[in-house]
Parts: structure tokens; sequence; C-alpha cells
């Protein structure tokens, strides 16, 4: 919400982000009307992922290219605040609002 906002507000024209599926294996191409190649992914510090082909990918136009800002994703049952890491292979952790944690569906203290 803050990146498009300060987008809007510094920029004469604010750039139109647009949705596609990723292609290939090292997720770095999303095909939308166009084919974006080579993209680099943008994540918070310290997360890093390759998101798998057939997912919804989000691309934004910079000075200096494309970047893709991630893959639209569902809440699959989380409450407001609670955050889940999930590998395309079904491993998950879940950190829950009450202060447990749950790896692969699994309850920890």
């Amino acid at each position: 919400m803050w990146l498009m906002s300060y987008i809007t507000k510094n920029s004469i024209t604010p750039p139109n982000a647009v949705k596609g599926d990723v292609q290939g294996n090292d997720g770095s191409s999303v095909r939308s009307s166009g084919e974006h190649k080579n993209l680099p992914c943008c994540a918070p510090y310290g997360v890093f992922s390759i998101p798998p082909s057939g997912e919804r990918a989000v691309v934004l136009p910079l000075d200096d290219g494309e970047v893709s800002v991630g893959v639209i994703s569902s809440a699959d049952n989380l409450s407001e605040g609670e955050i889940m890491l999930r590998s395309s292979g079904g491993a998950s952790i879940v950190l829950k609002n009450d202060g447990t944690v749950l790896i692969n569906g699994r309850v920890f203290e």
C-alpha cells in the first residue's frame, strides 16, 4: 500500500503494475499481455524464494526495468496478524497470535 502511494506521489504518471503467470523453472519470467524476462524478485529483507511455474505474479515497472513484487496469495485460514511460510512441497510454518508455532501442523508452545 505505502509503495503505490509513494510511487503515485513521486511520479508524473504512475506506473501500471501487471499480473501474469510465472513461467519456467527459475521464477524469473512472467507472461501477461507480454512476456517479462529475467525479473529480479522483490521481498522483505531476509526472505528469499523462487515462485513455482503457474503461480500468479505481479510485475511493477521501475526506472531501470521491471521487478516481480511477489505472487498473489490467499489467507488459508489465517487470522489477522498471523504469518505463514509455505513451500510448494507442502511444508509450512505458522506463527499464531496466541504465541504458538505450527510446523507442518504440529503445535509448539
